[in-house]
């Protein structure tokens, strides 16, 4: 699953049906670099993601920076701090 970022960079998940937004994003920060980021964009707030994020990789290795927060769309970097994760098998 593939999804193609927008003229600023950002990834709009909103075309996505939640547990695709999930495993994308997911999937997309187990393949970041250390030091690096992406954005995306939500419909809602992705709190949930935020807990399964630490749920997966502990509270170290990312940092989750909101920059915009609704109420049409939610916009949050994902920073991978750390390449020191928990991470399950997914």
């Amino acid at each position: 699953m593939t999804l193609e970022k927008n003229i600023d960079g950002e990834l709009d998940v909103r075309v996505l049906i939640p547990i695709q937004r999930h495993e994308l994003l997911i999937k997309l920060f187990k393949e970041l670099p250390v030091d690096e980021s992406f954005i995306f964009i939500n419909d809602h707030d992705p709190i949930p993601l935020f807990y399964e994020f630490r749920s997966i990789y502990g509270t170290e290795p990312f940092r989750w920076e909101y920059l915009e927060k609704g109420p049409e769309e939610w916009k949050v970097r994902v920073i991978k701090v750390e390449n020191n994760i928990k991470a399950l098998k997914i």
